[in-house]
C-alpha cells in the first residue's frame, strides 16, 4: 500500500518454503523492497471466499509456521542493522514459537534507533507491545476493549478508553471504527474522521491500508489531521477492491477528497 501511494519502504518479516518465495516474488514484482528472514517452515496460505450475491466473506486462516529462536534472532539482528529508520510499522499476529514480549523489545529497539514506531496488533501482543511505549497504536474497537479490559458500547466510551491509553505513555492512539471511520487521540487533540458511504466488496487488508495511509500522510506534511484523513481514505478505498487487492492511488485520491474531519 505504501508503494502504491508513492512512499518508499521495506518489508521485513519471515518467509519460508515455496509459498514464501512466491510471496516475496509477488512483492518484488509490485515494486516493494524486501528484507525477509528465511525460516525452515512454510509460509501459510489463507483462503478467503467472497460471496458475490450478498458481499459476505468467509475466511479460513491457516496455522502459521513455527519460528525457532535462532530465526527470531536473525530478524532482530536485521532490525538492529537497519540505517536511518524513519518509521517502523509492526503489524499482525505473532507466529508460533514467539512470545508476545518480543513486540515490546522490537518497539524499544526501533525507538532507540530514532524511529517513530506504529503498533498494530491484538490481544497479548498488543498488551506487551504497549509496554514498550510505541509512538502510536491502531486498535479497532474490539482490540481497544481488550486492552483496557472493559466493554465499549458507544463512541464516548471508545473515546474515553483511547484517552486512558494515552495516560500509559502512548503519544498517539488511533481507533478504527470500520465503516464509521476512525478516531485520533493525541494530547489535547480529539478527531473523528468520517468516510463517504461506500458498498464494501472486501475488508481484507483494510486495516493495514489504514496504517499505510497514516504513515504516508504524516510523512508528507507531519500534520496529524492530514495523516488521519489519508489513513481513512486508504482503508476505505481498499474495501472497494475485489479479492485481496489493494487500492490504486487514483481510488485513494478520490476517497480522500470526501473524508470529513470532525473535532470532538
Amino acid at each position: 500500500m505504501l508503494t502504491s501511494l508513492g512512499t518508499p519502504n521495506m518489508a521485513l518479516g519471515f518467509v519460508g518454503g515455496f509459498a514464501g518465495e512466491e510471496l516475496e516474488g509477488q512483492l518484488l514484482n509490485a515494486g516493494v523492497s524486501c528484507s525477509f528472514v528465511r525460516i525452515s517452515g512454510e509460509t501459510r496460505t489463507n483462503i478467503i471466499v467472497n460471496e458475490q450475491g450478498d458481499h459476505r466473506q468467509v475466511i479460513f486462516n491457516a496455522k502459521g509456521p513455527k519460528v525457532h529462536p535462532y530465526e527470531l534472532m536473525r530478524l532482530i539482528r536485521r532490525i538492529e542493522n537497519l540505517k536511518d529508520i524513519e518509521f517502523l510499522a509492526i503489524s499482525g499476529s505473532l507466529p508460533a514459537g514467539v512470545h508476545p514480549v518480543v513486540y515490546r523489545q522490537v518497539v524499544a529497539l526501533a525507538k532507540s534507533k530514532g524511529a517513530m514506531v506504529f503498533l498494530d496488533a491484538d490481544g497479548e501482543a498488543l498488551k506487551a507491545g504497549v509496554e514498550g511505549l510505541p509512538d502510536a497504536i491502531k486498535p479497532n474497537e474490539h482490540e481497544l476493549a481488550g486492552l483496557v479490559g472493559k466493554e465499549l458500547t458507544n463512541l464516548n466510551e471508545t473515546l474515553q478508553a483511547a484517552m486512558d491509553v494515552l495516560e500509559r505513555g502512548i503519544p498517539w492512539v488511533l481507533v478504527s471504527l470500520g465503516g464509521k471511520g476512525a478516531l485520533l487521540v493525541k494530547n489535547d487533540l480529539r478527531l473523528l474522521a468520517v468516510p463517504p458511504k461506500v458498498q464494501a466488496k472486501n475488508t481484507v487488508g483494510a486495516g493495514d491500508s489504514f496504517v499505510a495511509g497514516f504513515l504516508h500522510g504524516f510523512r508528507q506534511k507531519k500534520d496529524p489531521t492530514w495523516a488521519l484523513k489519508c489513513a481513512v481514505a486508504a482503508g476505505t478505498a481498499t474495501t472497494l477492491m475485489p479479492g485481496t487487492a489493494i487500492c490504486t492511488q487514483e481510488a485513494f485520491l478520490e476517497i480522500l477528497s470526501k473524508v470529513e474531519i470532525k473535532p470532538l
